[in-house]
């Protein structure tokens, strides 16, 4: 297993237990296979461009570690996931 770095930026408009919902649904596909390390809700921050007419959103960082598979099947789901403006998955080298 390696170790990965996720970032994603959930839609302003999800209230407070909906995000805790996502997060913790998005957490539950990494353990399917693999182990979070580590995760941080920064909270409501301005974009640094407007992204689908919006210019906010909640930043969620995840360390992790899995395999390709679990990493592949994370990054489907969170393009078709609607509430999911953007996301980044890199490999963590440190």
């Amino acid at each position: 297993m390696r170790k990965y770095e996720v970032m994603y930026i959930i839609r302003p408009d999800v209230e407070q237990e909906n995000l805790q919902a996502l997060v913790e649904k998005f957490n539950g596909i990494i353990s399917n296979g693999g182990e979070v390390t580590k995760t941080d809700v920064i909270g409501k921050r301005r974009l640094a461009y407007e992204i689908n007419k919006l210019r906010e959103g909640h930043y969620v960082l995840v360390h992790f570690n899995a395999t390709n598979e679990v990493v592949n099947e994370l990054d489907r789901i969170m393009k078709i996931s609607d509430e999911v403006i953007r996301s980044l998955i890199i490999r963590d080298v440190a």
